[in-house]
């Protein structure tokens, strides 16, 4: 889908919202976990080394938001990743990252 041009401000302000959901570390570490498939709170719990508030606190946010999808089994709670776009978003970005640091390597290295 073509991006309008000049962005209506309905639109910026979604992405903004978007772009603030994905803002936060520990959201694109638990993003990153669930790459590999569903996983209960406790496991990503344990696996991010944080608390079950705070990842559960995570999770809600970005399912609210649409990005994850939560299911309930009895007491556990498991999240997956609902919208895969994510990942496209997040594998452009690391490769803009590395361009940019291995540019910066290069002018930091002393000249010959």
């Amino acid at each position: 889908m073509a991006l309008p041009h000049p962005l209506p401000p309905d639109l910026a302000d979604s992405l903004a919202d978007r772009f603030r959901l994905l803002s936060e570390p520990t959201r694109l570490r638990l993003l990153d976990l669930l790459r590999d498939g569903e996983r209960s709170v406790g496991q990503l719990t344990a696996e991010l080394g944080c608390t079950q508030a705070n990842t559960s606190k995570q999770l809600a946010l970005m399912a609210d938001a649409g990005v994850l999808v939560r299911r309930r089994d009895g007491l556990h709670c498991f999240y997956s990743v609902a919208d895969a776009s994510v990942y496209a978003l997040c594998d452009v970005m690391c490769e803009a990252l590395r361009r940019h640091w291995d540019a910066r390597a290069g002018t930091l290295r002393p000249s010959a």
